[in-house]
């Protein structure tokens, strides 16, 4: 078998499917399938225009993989549109779901969609929809994740901690199409809590529900970021926010702490704070004093730095800065921000630029772009 042949058609056969109208991602997996089928035939039965066997055999495969797509989408609508079945004993099953789920053989993303598919009850489409790619791409990672752990046997208990952290991811994805999955990681572990008594089960749901309490505050109405410090907090829910607090002091209570109740304490301690020149940031470094003890994360040693700055001034929050490494996600944003907190806003607007420039998201380089610009504006006076 010629594969340095394989491997100089298989651009031109992808072209050729797509040009079809065929989606990439599922192109891609036609002609995947067809250099299988290839592999395996060619050496007996070679053929005389071997791109044209390839792009006909990957075009039927492409077919033949929209037709199970339209006949599985019909099957999920129709599902949907039967009524709710009566109470059933399921806690059993659906707690095996979470740790199929979860399976460490899956990537972060699969075992997400996956979740959000077989326990959280959501369509392909609304997921897709969420992470906005083809619901055709969805399907196919889903479909690849079930094949994972098709094999998977439950002979030895689940791992809570990676279910768990599952389902965090799923609660910072937020909001994207017409499924909110930060509300959808909350009513998942809620379900959980339900079915499994774990303090940090109870913690990462404390957590959540005090995170999402400020969600209404964390948004100016034309989109911009508000930071923590500048949020109406007439706007927090408080109803969530007492929840919160009631499940994380029944989870503190069992005297098993882990990361997501340190978590929970930390967001707590920032949501009883009247104003944020009220927060009790001694407290809140005790706090990531744990989180690091139980973590060993120099993200939760950035955020500390932050805490540190607040409790014992700006220099000492540059102190414990200076031990990290200036690659993290965010350091240059915290040491710019400490920086204009000592005074010194030219290395604080250089370093707010930077900053900018390495952001994740276009809400975050805008936010801190105008902090850039407004001490720029500053100096310049």
């Amino acid at each position: 078998m010629d594969e340095a042949l394989l491997r100089s058609l298989t651009p031109g056969v992808l072209s050729v499917l797509v040009r079809r109208g065929a989606d990439f991602a599922a192109a891609e997996d036609a002609v995947q399938d067809a250099l299988v089928d290839a592999v395996r035939v060619w050496p007996e039965r070679p053929p005389r225009d071997p791109k044209g066997w390839l792009v006909t055999v990957a075009w039927r495969r492409f077919l033949d993989a929209t037709r199970a797509d339209a006949a599985r989408r019909r099957r999920e609508e129709a599902v949907d549109q039967e009524p709710a079945p009566g109470p059933a004993p399921t806690a059993d099953d659906t707690l095996r779901l979470y740790f199929l789920c979860a399976h460490p053989s899956l990537t972060p993303s699969s075992a997400v969609a996956l979740t959000l598919r077989a326990v959280g009850g959501l369509s392909t489409r609304q997921i897709a929809e969420a992470y906005l790619v083809p619901e055709a791409t969805m399907a196919q990672r889903i479909s690849r994740a079930k094949r994972t752990v098709s094999g998977v046997r439950f002979d030895r208990p689940g791992d809570v901690a990676t279910v768990l952290r599952v389902l965090y991811l799923v609660f910072n994805e937020g909001y994207s199409g017409d499924v909110d999955l930060a509300a959808e990681a909350i009513r998942l572990t809620r379900q959980l809590a339900a079915v499994i008594d774990h303090p940090e089960v109870a913690g990462l749901l404390a957590l959540m529900l005090l995170h999402h309490a400020r969600r209404a505050a964390r948004t100016a109405p034309d989109g911009s970021l508000v930071p923590l410090a500048q949020q109406d907090r007439t706007r927090w829910d408080t109803e969530a926010i007492a929840e919160g607090v009631v499940i994380l002091q029944g989870a503190l209570a069992r005297d098993r702490l882990g990361e997501f109740q340190a978590q929970a304490a930390i967001a707590a301690l920032h949501a009883d704070a009247p104003t944020a020149g009220e927060t009790d940031w001694v407290q809140i470094v005790e706090w990531y004093d744990e989180l690091a003890r139980l973590t060993d994360s120099p993200v939760v040693r950035l955020n500390r730095a932050v805490a540190v700055g607040e409790a014992d001034g700006p220099r000492a929050g540059l102190a414990a800065l200076a031990g990290l490494d200036d690659s993290l996600p965010r350091h240059c944003a915290v040491a710019a921000y400490l920086h204009e907190r000592d005074g010194d806003l030219g290395t604080a607007a250089r370093l707010y630029a930077e900053a900018a420039r390495k952001a994740a998201n276009l809400a975050e380089r805008d936010h801190l772009t105008r902090q850039a610009a407004r001490l720029n504006a500053r100096l310049r006076h």
